[in-house]
């Protein structure tokens, strides 16, 4: 009877942790590429976003992209695939932010 309560206790544990991670909202590749495109375009059109600084930001989204087919190609994304895409679609949104907030405007950047 103990051991019995125990696992009980052991599994409605990691269930109220894993509870958390269940209800965090998830967005499909499509979505998220589809928002970190619009972020780019929505940046270059308030100037908070140089042509420069889009171009490379589009260059990294299109190699993540590449990469996806890639991935793709052998049958469908396994998890870790996701995982690993979901890692380089972080860290493309927190550089598409940082340059968003850079203070780095393309009028300050005209040459004459």
């Amino acid at each position: 009877m103990k051991k019995f309560v125990i696992a009980i206790v052991a599994a409605s544990a990691l269930a109220a942790t894993a509870a958390p991670v269940l209800a965090a909202p998830w967005q499909n590749i499509n979505q998220r590429q589809a928002q970190l495109d619009r972020r780019i375009d929505m940046g270059v059109r308030s100037g908070q976003i140089t042509r420069r600084e889009a171009a490379n930001l589009r260059q990294e989204f299109r190699g993540i992209a590449r990469l996806e087919a890639r991935y793709r190609s052998t049958g469908g994304l396994q998890a870790w695939e996701r995982v690993d895409l979901d890692r380089r679609f972080d860290r493309l949104s927190i550089k598409i932010r940082w340059q968003a907030n850079d203070r780095d405007h393309r009028r300050d950047h005209r040459r004459y």
